[in-house]
């Protein structure tokens, strides 16, 4: 019955998506095709949590992970959203198996809370999707006091994963997939600034914490290969997708018309939320290595099938990444002991391409 399921882009959308998935929308938008049919996937067994599951490019995942036999863990901020999405998944493929888990990301508390639900209702957790993102206004920050996009975007998940490290390791081969975006080339390379900036900007704040992933997703990837631990850890962007992530309500009149172009534009070049969904189903499930960063492959990589893609130098950076490990660690309490401590029994190897940022270009953290 839970056969390996292939999504085609010319499927007709279900009603569901429309209540729990709705985002920017053009004719354009859903006209577009990659043009390729999606690769199959077989989850049978397997346990997948995500975060943002209830709408945009986290809803697909969760759905298609269903459809392929996975039991899924929506992990949403808000309630009625997140039981929106379960029932359409469910109408949709009545053998689903869906776990609802409510988690705001901008609270430490919360996701502790989550985290255990999580623990206590699944004996593992075999992939970890950290997708939700927000943009918010200038100035705007968590429950805990930090600037919401690094809070939010990387701190929760980084606190997440670590809570949830246990779940991950007590199977073979897990994945930890981290979503980044193109944005995280124009970030500035100063982690120390990013949890609370004294000049709040908001587009520099989200690109900052698209690198923070990255950062992330590559220390993690170093400390699982020190440790000889059977894990993947692998980041992904979606190329530029039909989703809930700019706000149709800003404040400043300033972010108000800069929403307005990006919806403009996006209305003439946005994938659909299905098929923005593919690299972070390609990292979870497909044949690919622990420390790569996937993408779309066309059109100057907004949409397209997903390849391994090269991400910036700054994203490379060592000793920045280092950095930004030790200074979540200290901001969230969350020190993944289980794995740092197997990790410091031998040396770090190197990361996928990295070298001294010098070298390259990259500038150098503010240490």
């Amino acid at each position: 019955m839970n056969q390996p399921l292939t999504m085609p882009t010319d499927q007709p959308r279900p009603g569901g998506e429309r209540e729990a998935a709705t985002g920017l929308r053009s004719r354009a938008a859903l006209r577009a095709a990659n043009g390729t049919r999606h690769a199959p996937i077989d989850a049978r067994g397997k346990t997948a949590v995500i975060t943002g599951a209830n709408a945009g490019i986290g809803y697909q995942a969760a759905r298609q992970l269903a459809a392929a036999g996975a039991t899924v863990v929506l992990a949403c901020r808000h309630p009625g959203r997140m039981a929106d999405a379960a029932r359409a998944i469910r109408n949709e493929f009545p053998n689903a198996a869906i776990d609802e888990v409510s988690i705001d990301l901008g609270s430490l508390r919360s996701i502790t809370a989550a985290a255990s639900i999580i623990s206590d209702s699944h004996p593992h957790v075999d992939i970890l999707i950290n997708n939700a993102g927000v943009i918010g206004e200038p100035g705007w920050r968590t429950l805990d006091g930090f600037e919401s996009c690094f809070g939010v975007n990387h701190l929760g998940h980084f606190a997440l994963t670590g809570l949830l490290l246990d779940k991950l390791m007590a199977v073979a081969d897990a994945r930890i997939v981290t979503v980044s975006s193109t944005a995280h080339r124009v970030a500035r390379l100063d982690p120390k600034e990013w949890p609370s900036p004294q000049h709040p900007n908001l587009y520099h704040a989200y690109s900052a914490s698209k690198l923070a992933n990255l950062l992330f997703a590559y220390h993690l990837h170093s400390l699982i290969a020190a440790a000889g631990v059977s894990m993947c850890s692998i980041a992904c962007q979606p190329g530029w997708a039909a989703t809930r992530l700019l706000s149709p309500r800003p404040r400043s009149p300033r972010h108000r018309a800069s929403v307005a172009a990006l919806q403009a534009v996006g209305a003439i070049i946005a994938q659909p939320a299905e098929d923005g969904a593919q690299p972070l189903l390609r990292a979870a499930t497909g044949d690919v290595p622990s420390g790569v960063y996937l993408g779309p492959s066309r059109w100057w990589r907004t949409r397209g099938p997903a390849t391994i893609e090269e991400s910036s130098a700054n994203s490379h950076n060592a000793q920045a990444g280092r950095l930004l490990w030790d200074l979540s660690v200290e901001l969230c309490g969350v020190d993944y002991s289980s794995l740092v401590g197997s990790a410091e029994a031998g040396p770090t190897p190197d990361l996928p391409g990295d070298v001294d940022a010098t070298n390259r270009g990259a500038a150098r953290p503010s240490i």
